[in-house]
């Protein structure tokens, strides 16, 4: 039995990553300070190999972990407000878990020498000038723009792991760069696309498209990237001091999803275009050849199974809303 450590344990990804290692029959410390994560999002999974710390990485990590688990395998660290409503909301916060709770995470792993996975975004790429953009593509950021504090907080934590691991030849660490991905135990209107979309569809509201919708995105559904993430660590030996992007090729534009949103959910929404975003991504689309390659990885959900899934999990939640 593994021991894995993830920071962010309960928030989206972290909690999908969670119950997919305690399928594996491993033991999950799953590390919070549930400012975004829900404990309901882990409160339906096998507990007898979870533990439930609430924690926050911008402060040094307890020495009671070392302690307790001695033999620590992984540190998965997924810890960061990732969604626009919150970022915005919190820019400061964000910043800092990158600047300050990376380093933390790191001189834990050193401590313990278990093997770490970091997620990064697709937002280190900006507004892209190549498409689809690949690892090698350094971007194109506005460091003043509305949501600089997650974009250039990600370009820095990138920066911060490859020195460390330049200066601490022990480190074992690798990183993601993780495309829109959507799926079960998403917060509601937190200011992501297909989760706006749905909910909308699902009250019957207009959908919201700013600009004309020409902007394209590419969506990968939740259990294709976990899988992902399981290949990085899974083959930890080859993906050691290496990016690699995760995410769905299969690009639309905005347009295009809210369309299929509202036929998928049999929804009475029309679509309502406002002004177009300020630093408004124009199109992103991943080059998943690495992953192919280096992880036999890619994604095999489609966009119109997962977002049934979607639609038919939220559906509850919306419900229980409209009660309250």
């Amino acid at each position: 039995m593994k021991t894995h450590l993830i920071t962010g344990g309960a928030g989206f990804l972290g909690s999908n990553l969670t119950e997919a290692l305690l399928r594996r029959g491993d033991r999950v410390i799953a590390l919070d300070n549930f400012s975004i994560g829900k404990r309901e999002n882990l409160a339906d999974l096998p507990q007898e190999n979870l533990e439930i710390i609430e924690w926050d990485i911008r402060q040094p990590l307890p020495s009671s972990l070392i302690t307790h688990h001695p033999l620590l395998d992984f540190v998965w660290n997924l810890a960061c407000i990732a969604s626009p409503a919150h970022y915005t909301k919190w820019p400061i916060e964000t910043i800092e878990t990158n600047t300050l709770g990376i380093p933390n995470v790191l001189k834990f792993a050193l401590k313990t020498g278990a093997k770490v996975l970091h997620t990064s975004t697709s937002e280190v790429y900006g507004d892209p000038l190549e498409h689809p953009q690949k690892e090698t593509y350094w971007g194109n950021v506005n460091t003043l723009g509305s949501h600089a504090m997650y974009k250039e907080a990600k370009r820095i934590g990138e920066t911060i792991i490859t020195f460390y691991a330049k200066v601490h030849p022990d480190l074992d660490v690798r990183m993601v760069r993780i495309f829109n991905t959507y799926g079960q135990k998403m917060a509601l209107l937190d200011g992501r696309m297909l989760t706006e979309f749905i909910y909308r569809a699902l009250k019957g509201e207009p959908i919201e498209v700013h600009g004309d919708g020409s902007q394209t995105r590419s969506t990968c559904y939740v259990s294709d990237l976990v899988s992902g993430l399981l290949a990085m660590m899974d083959r930890a030996d080859e993906t050691r001091n290496e990016v690699v992007n995760l995410g769905n090729p299969d690009e639309h534009t905005v347009k295009n999803f809210a369309e299929t949103v509202i036929r998928v959910a049999s929804s009475t929404s029309t679509i309502t275009h406002l002004p177009a975003r300020s630093d408004d991504v124009k199109r992103r689309c991943p080059d998943i050849s690495k992953a192919r390659q280096l992880l036999d990885w890619e994604p095999s959900v489609s966009l119109e199974d997962g977002l049934t899934r979607t639609i038919e999990w939220m559906k509850t939640r919306v419900e229980l809303t409209q009660q309250n």
